[in-house]
């Protein structure tokens, strides 16, 4: 939140941005004595007064503050690799999340997915490293980063895609974004991927 009020600058504001600051000191101080509620009281409304002050002078106050992070997934059955995915991306900016329709899904990975795509965003709606999740388009993949027109395209380990042509199709439709590819899937859990869950219910309950 610092970091947030450090980049605005609009001297006609300043009382207010010096009352969000002063809010965000308050959230410092109640978190520290344990007081979570007010904690989030507090912060919520610093960020309420940044937002207005910056809508008022007819700025995003998503892009002239955060930087925005595009992802794209199916999220069949959630699991702690998809959070950890997703926390990563939260790392670099406000992550936008463009959930793959069921008939692309099923194209890519030769199956249909567990749950259907409603539900599945309606999930990833949920996961509070989301600020923003929407089913993708069925026929155009890019057409849902011109949607976000992110300033960072984060990829998961397991998204192999040929960077340097991607690039170029970015290009072509006016997106400069930078791409960020997660190095590696951190396998610190049993079941960091929807396949072996799959695999673990078959072995569990379909035997024969």
């Amino acid at each position: 939140m610092n970091d947030r009020l450090s980049k605005i600058n609009i001297p006609e504001y300043q009382k207010i941005i010096d009352l969000a600051r002063q809010y965000t000191e308050d959230a410092k101080y109640y978190l520290d004595k344990g007081d979570v509620d007010t904690a989030i009281v507090d912060i919520a409304y610093a960020e309420g007064l940044l937002d207005a002050v910056l809508i008022i002078n007819n700025k995003d106050p998503d892009s002239d503050i955060s930087k925005k992070v595009f992802v794209g997934g199916t999220f069949d059955i959630i699991h702690p690799g998809h959070i950890e995915f997703l926390r990563e991306a939260s790392r670099l900016g406000r992550v936008y999340v463009s959930v793959a329709r069921d008939k692309n899904s099923e194209k890519i990975k030769g199956r249909k997915p567990i749950n259907d795509e409603e539900q599945r965003l309606e999930v990833v709606k949920s996961i509070r490293y989301v600020y923003d999740a929407f089913l993708g388009d069925e026929k155009d993949f890019i057409k849902s980063v011109e949607r976000v027109k992110p300033d960072i395209i984060f990829l998961g380990p397991d998204q192999h895609v040929n960077i340097d042509e991607f690039k170029k199709e970015l290009e072509k439709r006016g997106i400069n974004a930078e791409i960020v590819k997660m190095p590696e899937r951190i396998n610190k859990w049993k079941h960091s991927s929807t396949t072996s869950i799959i695999n673990e219910i078959v072995s569990r309950y379909c035997k024969s």
